[in-house]
């Protein structure tokens, strides 16, 4: 996936996405649930799973969400297929 980078002021939390991973859902009120490789506060890069919006003007709101490193993110894709396994 190609890195689109972003970086935008959010109440004072500065953030920079690094990359799109993509799109869970859509959700209603125009935000979608969303996989993102970002920067927070200047910080290492994380997975982020939260939604996100673009706002009319362009700039970006995003709701309450979880950050994963690499090592989590790949415990939670093995938790993950081992659900889906059992179905």
């Amino acid at each position: 996936m190609a890195i689109k980078k972003s970086e935008k002021a959010n109440d004072g939390i500065k953030y920079e996405v690094l990359e799109n991973c993509g799109v869970i859902a859509e959700r209603n009120g125009g935000y979608n649930l969303e996989l993102r490789y970002v920067s927070w506060n200047g910080g290492e890069g994380k997975y982020d799973i939260r939604p996100w919006k673009t706002k009319d003007d362009g700039t970006e709101a995003c709701g309450k969400g979880i950050t994963l490193t690499g090592e989590e993110l790949e415990s939670l894709g093995e938790i993950i297929i081992k659900l889906a396994s059992n179905d």
